[in-house]
């Protein structure tokens, strides 16, 4: 491994990433089951046809308004790891001990649980759909239940390992996959769009004649819609991610932001509205898949379409949102906030071996558990917690640091009402679901505070550390990155 160190003067993580791989990962991300499965809490709780398509939409903005902060942020931090990144470098100074704090529990529970977890559950669904159209002629639903569920999870367990391979070979063949699934679940999007347009133009119009008839007065289910809505569009700030591995960054981010956000808007907007035109309100709220129902009901013997679309934009899913927490590992592995090894690269690949690998083992076992449904509940909520704080980075550096270059700059309202938004999602919840669900997030934040108090605020280095890193160097053939931050 020496002789390849000397051999290599500059490794580290490339700017592989163009603008439209940089669109493609937003879409790949934002685009996952939730719109062709389950769209339906929104209607459930604002109680009318109209005011859901007015949450869509209007969820759409807040979006965009949160990914423009980001946008700014990753210019003016051009780290990869975005809220680990930019808590990092507002914060990790101030105090020894509470200062980078923040940032290691963003990264525990990004790494340690939330992202794996949602890999594990987005791969389940893509061998579900995958199965759909062909479980008749191969006798799937004759299988005793404990030997459909051994077969389902043998099955992802293979799709977790192509995603895995994709993610460790390399960023180019990452880039061409994605771009592949992002463009397939796209099109998908739009069948469903232009089903919706065959009927109604066929004078399918009853389901739409009630508008905003049933509107709920009640605060509580307006908040609970728009709660619902913004978790379908969650996944705007994974370009942030890979900042370092963007090209021209200062220009790509913003622009893919610009991009990608709104033409996702357009699509979950029109997509409501054309299951609307298909389907009754009751039947989009009972329905376990609403796609494969509006399918069935539009598109007849090629309804199948549909849930090859579903196992299309999952599996693209999974591959960015493996792909973008890799990088949140590597940069805290650099940092120190991680087992140091996660931050190696490989010597000719150029990608994050360890930590793709760690990724792939972590949702490995969620699989296997099974349903993990609850693991992504009690912690999901920590996520606007965490965009929250990014927003409170950006307005700290706006004070502290005005000499920073900002080529991207969003007016001051935005952080403001973005920051109402993370503080309503993050509290809106305590008082909807059990508490023991949060008791649940505090125990996860303890148990990382276990590891973070001797082993990065002590620096503790047990001896057989040294042994553990050779091994990942020899098996991974990688090399520390030659990138070092200040």
């Amino acid at each position: 491994m020496t002789a390849i160190k000397e051999e290599k003067s500059d490794v580290g993580l490339k700017q592989n990433i163009g603008l439209l791989a940089a669109v493609n990962i937003i879409i790949g991300v934002m685009i996952g089951s939730g719109i062709f499965v389950s769209p339906t809490e929104a209607l459930k709780y604002s109680g009318s046809i109209g005011l859901c398509l007015v949450v869509w939409a209007v969820c759409g903005i807040v979006s965009l308004l949160g990914a423009l902060c980001f946008a700014e942020l990753g210019t003016v931090v051009p780290k990869s790891g975005a809220e680990y990144a930019y808590l990092l470098e507002t914060f990790g100074k101030l105090h020894k001990f509470w200062g980078p704090l923040p940032a290691f529990i963003c990264n525990w529970v990004y790494v340690m649980v939330l992202r794996p977890a949602e890999v594990a559950i987005l791969i389940l669904i893509c061998i579900t759909y995958s199965i759909e159209p062909i479980r008749h002629n191969i006798g799937f639903d004759n299988l005793d239940e404990a030997y459909r569920q051994h077969f389902q999870k043998l099955l992802a367990i293979v799709v977790l390992f192509i995603v895995t391979y994709i993610n460790l070979r390399s960023v180019k063949l990452f880039v061409r996959i994605n771009n592949f699934c992002s463009f397939g679940k796209v099109i998908a999007c739009i069948v469903v769009i232009l089903g919706g347009v065959y009927e109604l133009f066929n004078g399918n119009t009853k389901n739409l004649s009630s508008g905003f008839e049933g509107t709920t007065t009640n605060a509580g289910n307006i908040a609970l819609a728009f709660y619902n809505g913004l978790w379908a569009y969650d996944g705007w700030v994974s370009v942030t991610l890979v900042t370092e591995e963007i090209k021209r960054p200062e220009i790509n981010i913003p622009r893919s932001i610009l991009i990608s956000v709104p033409i996702i808007t357009a699509l979950y907007v029109f997509m409501n509205f054309s299951y609307l035109i298909v389907l009754t309100p009751n039947e989009m709220v009972t329905s376990p898949a609403v796609a494969v129902e509006f399918g069935k009901r539009v598109f007849g013997p090629f309804a199948f379409v549909i849930p090859l679309g579903v196992a299309l934009a999952t599996f693209g899913c999974a591959l960015s949102i493996q792909f973008s927490v890799t990088r949140l590992c590597f940069v805290a592995g650099r940092e120190g906030h991680f087992l140091a090894p996660m931050s190696y690269i490989h010597y000719e690949k150029l990608t994050p071996g360890p930590a793709v690998a760690l990724q792939g083992l972590i949702s490995l076992i969620f699989i296997l558990m099974g349903d993990v449904h609850d693991l992504i509940e009690f912690a999901s909520f920590l996520i606007w917690v965490f965009y929250g704080a990014a927003v409170i980075c950006l307005l700290v550096l706006r004070k502290t640091r005005p000499d920073l270059p900002r080529p991207y700059k969003v007016p001051l309202v935005v952080p403001f009402l973005t920051l109402a938004v993370a503080v309503f999602l993050s509290v809106t919840p305590m008082f909807t679901q059990p508490p023991a669900k949060y008791l649940a997030a505090l125990g996860f934040i303890i148990s990382g505070l276990i590891f973070y108090v001797p082993f990065v605020y002590y620096k503790y280095r047990p001896k057989l550390m040294d042994k553990f890193t050779f091994l990942i160097q020899v098996l991974f053939e990688v090399i520390p990155s030659d990138k070092k931050e200040s």
